[in-house]
């Protein structure tokens, strides 16, 4: 139960990057909602709100905000606007696979928007299916191997997490990724809390089993214009991909 995964890595960037944008915490909230309205508002029966509201809340989203959320995806609160979500798929350059979750009002504003950026970017938007079969939604659990000057082992974690359903554990460098079914991702959580481990962050994202390697610094940059192009769309949530960019061209690409 080891190996090296650079899904986290990206994404940690990404959120930094979010966060600087001033975007996070709005679609968290926003996700909040539409699991409440999807799944109900109880986050013990509802396992996409649970792993919402503990994504929300790692992000330190005020705890008013997501019962409000809650509420109006209950419809105990009225909600100014009501969203619906949409998954587009299509390719980057390179011929990568794209996913991309949007919560919206307006679907066919969003569906042309989407495939202008795909367009604009060196890619194209592809028949639902298309794209999808390549991906599963997966439980992401992200723990620091050290906290309060204590040193988290993969022991630690079996010992902890698998029989809460945690698949597999995977070294990332300074943190611990723990993947599970998707449905599992709450019960992972709370049996990290109950061990005193703790988590740092939960997710439930989609992933690819089959990665396309970039070879140069040229095609990373290439695929990861549209992936920004993408992100920075005000009514995408989340965008996944199969891309693998190997460390020396992360490199490269830090420094220039």
């Amino acid at each position: 139960m080891s190996g090296h995964s650079k899904w986290a890595t990206i994404k940690h960037k990404k959120a930094a990057t979010d966060k600087a944008r001033g975007k996070s915490w709005m679609k968290l909230v926003r996700n909040v909602e539409i699991a409440a309205r999807e799944g109900g508002g109880d986050a013990s029966s509802n396992a996409t709100l649970r792993a919402m509201v503990q994504k929300a809340k790692a992000d330190s989203v005020p705890s008013d905000k997501i019962e409000m959320a809650i509420k109006r995806g209950t419809g105990e609160a009225k909600a100014d606007i009501v969203m619906e979500v949409i998954t587009y798929e299509g390719y980057a350059p390179c011929g990568v696979a794209v996913m991309v979750e949007v919560s919206t009002d307006n679907r066919n504003r969003s569906g042309s928007d989407i495939r202008t950026l795909f367009n604009r970017n060196g890619g194209s938007m592809a028949e639902p299916g298309a794209v999808g079969w390549q991906f599963a939604r997966k439980g992401v659990v992200n723990v620091a191997k050290r906290k309060d000057g204590k040193t988290i082992t993969e022991d630690d974690l079996m010992l902890s997490a698998v029989d809460a359903g945690a698949e597999d554990i995977i070294d990332n460098g300074d943190t611990w990724e723990l993947r599970s079914d998707a449905s599992a991702v709450g019960a992972v959580c709370a049996a990290l809390t109950d061990s005193g481990i703790g988590f740092d962050s939960a997710d439930r994202p989609l992933i690819s089993n089959t990665l396309i390697s970039l070879a140069t610094a040229e095609e990373a940059k290439k695929v990861l214009r549209l992936i920004d192009a993408l992100e920075e769309y005000d009514d995408v949530d989340e965008v996944y991909s199969n891309y693998d960019i190997s460390d020396d061209i992360f490199a490269a690409l830090e420094v220039g």
